[in-house]
């Protein structure tokens, strides 16, 4: 039966698959610099005779054909890049580059993937369709990677009817997973504001505009766009994060550099919030007299599961973990480019648990201490194993 022979082969590429983990975790690149990484993805698909491509510069897609490969496309897909932080584990497999970590989990997402295509493939007789594998850079970045995968045909020839990914979940026990139908993770958009005038000396702020201070209004006034805009049914955030200006105690600057982000669920209002965020800069600036310069990096849409898809993968979830350990996931004011891919076709991003209090493991992502248990690779492999073939 298809069920146990993949379990069989999750047991059995447990320590292999561990041991990749380990050394993409000890070899982390940055967004679009994932070069070594790219290069043993495809290493490890031609061990394994799987066909793939490069596109993107660094993403790699890997074809396998079950029975009647026409029958179906899904599409799997893993990020590979890591993120610029200094790592403070102290483990074995602990970065050997300064100063970059895998510290989202992608070197487990990619891990999960490649040991899910060894067992597809050595099944392959006995599900039906293709299985396209999705190898991605610079999820960390803007523009994001999966719209430069997008746009060089990553959802063409064979174009996939759905797509799955998984994602680490640092607050879900190892051993569980989650799924969310509908809306998952919010919209990321960057914020980039300059506020200028010609500066002065602080015992004469009436002989120019003091920019700090039309700073400081405009923090609490950018407040009042979710505050008072937005429906408090729908989640959003809008939070300044850098305020950069001024060097000594006697001179107004002639500028201060504002940044943040807005985090969105809802598209229409994400796009009605830049507008207002634009008069509300633009009305400050003017009363208080001073110049701007305002950027709004438009980042990743929000992630959109498609119900049926995500009801199927739910149920299949069921059957390969048992239902008592698969729950609902919450929402999330994070962001992932799977977004893009959700726009394009029917998706389902779910999570999978890797805490472990005993051991100690409960750093979230995005921190120096970040890690996982490892017994939640046997699990990520067989379910993204399981899911391609059966949903």
């Amino acid at each position: 039966m298809l069920l146990e022979e993949i379990k069989a082969l999750a047991h059995r590429y447990k320590n292999d698959n561990i041991g990749m983990r380990r050394h993409l975790h000890a070899h982390p690149e940055l967004s679009y610099k994932e070069f070594e990484t790219s290069a043993f993805v495809q290493a490890q698909l031609a061990k394994l005779h799987i066909p793939f491509s490069v596109i993107a510069t660094t993403g790699v897609v890997g074809i396998i054909e079950g029975r009647n490969p026409g029958a179906r496309v899904v599409a799997l897909r893993a990020d590979m890049d890591a993120l610029p932080i200094l790592e403070a584990n102290d483990i074995d497999y602990k970065s050997t580059v300064e100063g970059v970590m895998h510290a989202c989990g992608h070197d487990v997402h990619t891990t999960c993937l490649l040991g899910a295509a060894r067992i597809l493939s050595e099944t392959k007789d006995k599900w039906e369709g293709t299985i396209k594998l999705i190898f991605q850079p610079g999820e960390e970045k803007n523009p994001g990677g999966a719209s430069y995968m997008i746009r060089d045909g990553v959802l063409e020839n064979p174009a996939p009817k759905s797509i799955i990914a998984l994602h680490v979940h640092p607050s879900l026990n190892v051993g569980r997973l989650s799924f969310r139908k509908g809306t998952v993770m919010a919209s990321a958009d960057e914020l980039y504001i300059t506020i200028k005038s010609k500066g002065g000396h602080a015992a004469q702020p009436h002989l120019t505009t003091d920019t700090l201070l039309v700073t400081s209004h405009l923090i609490i006034s950018l407040q009042q766009v979710i505050s008072r805009n937005n429906n408090p049914f729908n989640p959003s955030v809008l939070s300044i994060t850098s305020v950069q200006g001024g060097h000594t105690t006697n001179v107004i600057p002639s500028e201060v550099k504002i940044m943040g982000t807005l985090r969105c669920m809802n598209e229409e209002w994400r796009f009605r919030a830049h507008d207002l965020i634009k008069k509300q800069v633009a009305g400050i600036c003017e009363t208080m007299g001073a110049d701007y310069d305002l950027h709004i990096d438009v980042g990743y849409p929000t992630v959109l599961n498609n119900p049926e898809l995500t009801e199927l993968a739910w149920q299949q979830a069921d059957v390969y973990m048992g239902k008592t350990n698969v729950e609902e996931t919450e929402l999330r004011m994070g962001a992932e480019d799977f977004g893009y891919y959700a726009q394009q076709i029917p998706a389902c991003f779910f999570r999978l648990g890797v805490m472990n209090k005993e051991l100690g493991i409960t750093s979230g992502v995005h921190t120096p201490t970040f890690n996982i248990d490892e017994e939640a690779i046997e699990i990520g492999a067989g379910v993204m194993a399981w899911l391609g073939a059966t949903v």
